[in-house]
């Protein structure tokens, strides 16, 4: 973990002292001027986000900003936020990075400086471990509205940061739990080659052990750039397992998962929380995804709000569109955001709105809240009704855990 974060850190530097030069400029006092007064004299809002909007992530990048872009359309069609008796509407400004921490540095203070924005939402750790490098410092501070999983972005306790996805190392015990108690202990290994992949097997592989389990070959391939997966799997059954790990982008772990059934594999998946079911079961038929562990599609959530989120969605962007985890869950963390500025009187002061975080995220309105969000906890990590589930005969089962 730590090398990973060294590894980000490094590249990252360069950028990130660039922008920070930048934001010395900015705190001259005509240009924090011209900064801050637009923003306080407007009647809107402005939320930043620099993601990948481009290349093989976009998919990724695209949901993440829908959300976010559908959370503001509703806030503004309401009327917009009542910041002190005063009517502020929101605008998304959106930035293009690659899935690059670099490029994210750059947008981030870009967004702070040049659109005014004090809260900027980020889709990936690598960028979020960037940004956290100055986020808290300079003549202007903002919040980080952190999309991952990765538990490695608390550790520097970014008191202007809200984690909004449970970290991943919540899901190692559950999981294992559900496909040992069904399959058995031996665990075979297709797990992707990119960092957030190697991260998780470690720490799954681990989890496994400590319970009992025997991890077999590590049968890693590179799901981004691999289209025939015959080979991994048949070394992977070789070994006689009865789980596989796997897990990436969620159109090659469908395919990974066609090919197991293909040749004869009958045991259980647990699939890394980057590969959505939902969107699995579009690539091959649900019924050979039997067995599989991960999170519950939203659709299938026991959630009274759920429904009526995922009908608005659809209505919107299509009844083919899905309405996954990244769509619902940034969603729901900036509608939180939007009731802790209501709380806090402002727009423009990142430590009065996390001051009000942990109450907003207890009063949010059921009609903004698809996911049941509960609260924040100590690390102002979002907790929820969270659910995995597993497939069986065809049909996801809820499976709910803390």
């Amino acid at each position: 973990m730590k090398m990973v974060i060294d590894e980000i850190r490094k590249t990252t530097r360069r950028r990130v002292l660039i922008a920070a030069a930048v934001a010395a400029v900015m705190a001259l006092p005509g240009a924090t001027l011209f900064a801050g007064s637009a923003a306080e004299a407007a009647d809107s809002a402005v939320i930043g986000y620099s993601g990948p909007l481009s290349g093989g992530a976009a998919l990724y990048g695209r949901n993440a900003l829908r959300g976010l872009e559908m959370a503001a359309d509703d806030v503004n069609a309401a009327g917009g936020m009542d910041i002190g008796g005063q009517k502020v509407k929101l605008e998304i400004q959106s930035l293009d990075d690659r899935y690059l921490p670099n490029e994210t540095a750059v947008n981030a203070q870009r967004l702070v400086y040049q659109n005014g924005a004090r809260i900027v939402f980020i889709p990936h750790s690598g960028g979020i471990l960037a940004a956290q490098g100055f986020n808290t410092k300079g003549p202007q501070k903002f919040i980080i509205g952190a999309y991952t999983s990765e538990p490695a972005i608390l550790k520097q306790g970014n008191p202007l940061q809200m984690m909004i996805p449970p970290r991943y190392n919540a899901l190692f015990k559950p999981y294992a739990e559900a496909a040992m108690s069904r399959f058995g202990k031996r665990l075979g290994m297709i797990p992707g080659t990119h960092a957030y992949a190697k991260e998780w097997t470690k720490g799954f592989s681990a989890t496994w052990k400590e319970m009992g389990g025997e991890v077999l070959t590590d049968n890693a391939v590179d799901y981004r750039t691999t289209t025939d997966f015959s080979g991994a799997v048949a070394k992977a059954l070789s070994e006689k397992p009865d789980v596989l790990f796997i897990g990436g982008p969620s159109q090659p772990t469908a395919l990974i998962v066609q090919a197991a059934r293909e040749q004869g594999f009958k045991g259980g998946f647990v699939i890394m929380d980057q590969a959505k079911p939902e969107e699995m079961d579009n690539i091959v038929p649900i019924e050979m995804m039997n067995g599989l562990v991960g999170n519950l599609p939203l659709e299938y959530y026991p959630s009274k709000n759920a429904p009526a989120f995922i009908k608005k969605y659809q209505e919107k962007y299509g009844a083919n569109e899905e309405a996954v985890a990244e769509i619902g869950l940034n969603y729901t963390a900036l509608m939180v955001f939007v009731r802790a500025m209501e709380l806090a009187g402002t727009t423009e002061d990142p430590e009065k709105i996390m001051g009000a975080l942990a109450e907003a995220s207890k009063t949010l309105p059921a009609d903004r809240n698809p996911y049941e969000l509960t609260g924040v906890d100590a690390e102002n990590n979002m907790a929820s009704a969270f659910q995995m589930t597993v497939v069986e005969n065809g049909k996801y089962v809820p499976l709910p855990f803390k």
